[in-house]
């Protein structure tokens, strides 16, 4: 038995599953919806306040305050989820209220999203207008992911082609001056005969001139004549024969590849074989983009969302599981690509508990992986239990989304 804070309020708690919407007297569950239509109203109201004002103390109150009487009465109607859904807000609307200047984070956004998950786990039609969450809340960031060939791919690919440098032009000799050739008098053709022409008989024959005479040929060049020693007189000594000149020295042996030395005219720049440029390493911050920083095991679909909204309106790389066995088969198999990612971990899990899932990864993979313990149970032999299972920390439900993104922060390293 459990009583409340005011009398107003007191009763009596029953042991054991909340009842289910057959255990509850006809009519009354259409009547709590009734007035949960009412109650989504405000709310809308409070998000489009918080969007205009994140510090509104009375929004905020009024929200701690819905949000409160959700929690403690969607159960009872047989809406768990929303009832757990409920107590996510209102830790963080507590939150909000103990720092009204911290704007943290978009709280009108977040609100309007808390208003339409409500009413679809209520089966109510969202009220109108409500705040819409930011983009960034709403879609997952972009991942980069690079692939790499494989050692199977790098065997296949055919081999690169080599580099063949381009040829030197060949080098061209200047032309030379012809020799003046003798003059060598050429015989004259025979012509052909002239044919004679046809005269008639009354014109008289034509008269022709006597060719002119030959010139006299020219007499034949004396022998030159002699001058003898005397007449000479005394002549000059022999200058000394010059020295043999030297065969000019064959060029040394080039290597295969380039050219031959030319003149600065008929030069051309050599290219020396450019060997394949290796590809440039990628990035540091490349090789872990595809990495989860934070990996989130969580059976209760209610907190998970709301963290997952907390998670993408920061902009983190996350990954989100329900089952403990699936976690433990998935974490296993995981390239971390030498980071340490975070683990929010459920205790009470399906399929594999909390601390089976976390002896599994230190048994295996030890070190790999930074754990935090998520659950209802906030004793203090209980938070002792998961510390001394190598758990960084324990986090205790209801959890406010404020705190947890604050922790989160710190434990990723942002």
């Amino acid at each position: 038995m459990a009583f409340s804070g005011t009398l107003s309020n007191l009763g009596v708690v029953p042991e054991g599953p909340p009842p289910g919407p057959d255990d509850l007297p006809p009519g009354l569950r259409e009547e709590y919806l009734a007035g949960m239509r009412a109650t989504l109203g405000v709310l809308a109201g409070i998000a489009k306040r918080l969007a205009a004002t994140g510090g509104d103390p009375e929004a905020l109150e009024t929200l701690r305050r819905e949000t409160h009487k959700i929690h403690g009465s969607a159960g009872s109607f047989g809406f768990m989820e929303a009832s757990r859904l409920a107590a996510g807000m209102e830790a963080t609307a507590k939150d909000w209220i103990a720092r009204p200047g911290d704007t943290d984070m978009d709280r009108g956004g977040l609100t309007g999203w808390f208003v339409t998950r409500l009413a679809e786990m209520l089966n109510l039609p969202v009220p109108h207008p409500v705040v819409a969450p930011a983009a960034a809340a709403t879609t997952s960031p972009p991942r980069l992911i690079i692939r790499r060939p494989s050692a199977a791919q790098k065997a296949a690919a055919p081999p690169p082609a080599p580099v063949i440098p381009p040829e030197p032009p060949a080098r061209q000799e200047p032309p030379q001056q012809a020799r003046a050739a003798p003059f060598k008098a050429r015989p004259p053709r025979p012509s052909a005969p002239l044919k004679k022409p046809t005269v008639t008989p009354a014109a008289p024959p034509p008269t022709t001139s006597p060719p002119p005479p030959a010139p006299p040929a020219p007499p034949p060049p004396s022998p030159p004549r002699r001058e003898s020693p005397a007449e000479r007189g005394p002549q000059p000594p022999p200058s000394p024969p010059p020295p043999p000149k030297r065969p000019p020295k064959p060029p040394p042996a080039q290597p295969q590849g380039i050219p031959w030395l030319v003149t600065p005219d008929e030069s051309v720049p050599a290219t020396k074989p450019q060997a394949p440029a290796p590809p440039p390493p990628p990035p540091a911050a490349a090789t872990t983009a595809a990495t989860p920083e934070l990996i989130l095991v969580e059976d209760d679909p209610a907190l998970a969302e709301l963290l997952e909204y907390g998670l993408r309106a920061r902009g983190y790389r996350f990954v989100s599981y329900r089952n403990g066995r699936d976690a433990l088969r998935e974490l296993l198999a995981l390239d971390v690509a030498g980071t340490r990612p975070v683990v929010l971990l459920d205790v009470d899990l399906p399929g594999l508990d909390g601390y089976s899932v976390l002896e599994g990864l230190e048994r295996d993979r030890p070190g790999l992986y930074r754990v935090v313990f998520t659950t209802v149970h906030g004793g203090e032999a209980e938070q002792l239990r998961g510390l001394e299972a190598g758990a960084l920390d324990y986090l205790v439900k209801p959890i406010s989304l404020r705190v947890a993104l604050e922790k989160i922060r710190r434990w990723v390293g942002r």
